[in-house]
Parts: C-alpha cells; sequence; structure tokens
C-alpha cells in the first residue's frame, strides 16, 4: 500500500515511521530539509511538497497545523490530490473547527476520494510508538481502506460516525480538557513554589495522589527537567483553545475555563514563549511572581 504522511513534525514523523516499521511504502512530505533527511534516515522516502507523492497514493494521512494547510497540502497549486489513486483515502488530523472538517471532506468527495475526519491525539512519544488515539467519523468504505494505515499508527481508533465533523468535534472538547489540565497544572506548580515547597517533591506527592492527572504528570517533568524543547508548543493551545470559543460561541454555550485557559496562552505567547513545550505556561505566573523554576538561574 503506497501511503504518504504530510507534515513529518512530532506527531507526523511517528506517524510515518510507525507506518514504516508495518512494512507499508511510506512517502513523507515536509519542506523542511532536517524532516526529510531525519525520515530518510529511519528508512523511507522524503520529498519536499506533496504533488512529489508519488502517482497512485492510495492513503495519505495530513497531520499539519490547522485547516488552512490540510486544504493547501491537499488542494494548493502543489497540492496531493492530483498525486492520489482514484479512491485513494485521506485521513485529515489536524485540530480544526468541525465545520472546515466538514468542507474539506465535501471537497475531496467532489474529487472522488474517501475523507476520514480523524484527529489524533497521544503526542510525540505516542505517536512514534505506533500508540495514537484516533477520534474518526466518515464512511464504512474510508474505514476499511484506511485500516492498514490507522492500524499501524494507533492502538485506539474511534468510530464516531458517518459523517465529517464529528470527529473534528470530538477532538475541540478534547483540547479544551487538555489545555485547561496543562494551565491548573502550571498554576499549582507555580503555586508551590512560590509558598515554599520542593517542586520534586511536589510533584511526587501530586503524581501519587487523587489530585494527578495526565498532563500534570507529563508536563511538569519537563518543568522540572527545565526541558522547554516543544512537543506540543503554547501556540497550539492558542489556537486550539480559540477553536472551543469559537464553537461554543455558535453554540450560545459558556466556556470560561477555557477562555480564562486561553488566555493564560495567549499570555505566555507575548512573554515570548510561543514555540516553547507548553508547560511553560508556567513561566506567565514566574513573570508575575518573580519563582525560580527549576534549572533556571
Amino acid at each position: 500500500m503506497k501511503i504518504g504522511v504530510i507534515g513529518l513534525g512530532s506527531m507526523g514523523m511517528g506517524a510515518a515511521q510507525s507506518a514504516l516499521r508495518a512494512g507499508l511504502a511510506v512517502t513523507g512530505v515536509d519542506p523542511r530539509q532536517a524532516a526529510r533527511d531525519a525520515f530518510v534516515a529511519a528508512g523511507g522516502q522524503a520529498v519536499a511538497s506533496a504533488a512529489e507523492l508519488p502517482e497512485g497514493t492510495e492513503a495519505v494521512v495530513v497531520l499539519v497545523v490547522n485547516a488552512a494547510q490540510t486544504e493547501t497540502a491537499l488542494f494548493g497549486p502543489d497540492g496531493a490530490l492530483p498525486r492520489l489513486a482514484q479512491d485513494a483515502v485521506v485521513i485529515s488530523s489536524a485540530t480544526m473547527a468541525p465545520d472546515d472538517a466538514r468542507r474539506i471532506a465535501a471537497r475531496l468527495e467532489e474529487a472522488g476520494m474517501l475523507p476520514l475526519d480523524a484527529p489524533v491525539s497521544g503526542g510525540a512519544v505516542k505517536a512514534m510508538a505506533g500508540e495514537m488515539t484516533v477520534m474518526a467519523s466518515g464512511s464504512a468504505a474510508a474505514f476499511d481502506r484506511a485500516a492498514p494505515l490507522l492500524a499501524a499508527i494507533a492502538t485506539k481508533v474511534w468510530r464516531l460516525g458517518d459523517a465529517p465533523g464529528i470527529g473534528a468535534t470530538v477532538k475541540v472538547v478534547h483540547q479544551l480538557l487538555a489545555g485547561v489540565h496543562i494551565a491548573v497544572a502550571a498554576e499549582a506548580m507555580a503555586l508551590g513554589i512560590r509558598a515554599g515547597a520542593d517542586p520534586q517533591q511536589l510533584y511526587d506527592v501530586v503524581t501519587s495522589a487523587a489530585g494527578n492527572s495526565w498532563m500534570f504528570e507529563n508536563r511538569m517533568a519537563r518543568v522540572l527537567a527545565a526541558d522547554d524543547a516543544p512537543r506540543s508548543a503554547v501556540d497550539i493551545f492558542v489556537k486550539d483553545l480559540g477553536l472551543v470559543a469559537d464553537m461554543a460561541k455558535g453554540l450560545d454555550f459558556p466556556v470560561p475555563l477555557a477562555a480564562q485557559a486561553q488566555q493564560l496562552f495567549t499570555a505566555a505567547h507575548a512573554l515570548g514563549h510561543g514555540q516553547k513545550d507548553d508547560g511553560f505556561v508556567i513561566r506567565v505566573w514566574q513573570a508575575m511572581t518573580g519563582i525560580k523554576l527549576p534549572g533556571e538561574a
């Protein structure tokens, strides 16, 4: 099966390598030479644009930042569409508004493709292990065609319905929780540091007790290690919590906690930390209170 993976970032690289290990013929697409070189070193093929995908590619997963990049990757002047086989499955995995997911799916259907609205979760480590969670909606034919690729990159594939947009809806709700959990994890750690608690001991207590969350355990470990290299950047949650706000506004539904969390990520962006790991939203409290973070002078 000829596979294309568009976007060799933290999630796309893992997905591409997982598909490669499963024996699929994978071509990675990324404009960055370093990303292409890394995938070639892992045994794959890599090209700079989707227009260079092998002719007759049977399945493509698009792991870019947003709906606009997805549309460019598929339908733009250097897009993938002319290189795809008839009835190829297109797995759209960027986090986007449900309306955008429906619009992209409609364009793919008009072109004779099988769209799958399939956002993912799990982070770079899970992606590299082929253990992502996929929140997907689409036709039975799309799921059937995508099955070998989904089996390679995920351990849990949620079939959420036949209509595109359901997967995007579930992912937006998921991002509400993820963003709020990261923000409150940073707030708790910052408060403990300001009050004089030992950060490592605080972490050890919380991760062994009822107040723990996956985000606290994962993100605050990076804060303790002073490791702000972005696996998921602050700016991702500026965007994704904006999607939460937009969806909620359309439903006349209040989301005060999501709104507050978005303001905190926006503040971190304004302080120059937009491309740092999202757990380093904690630097907002550092800027306000002067706390010293572990490993920082």
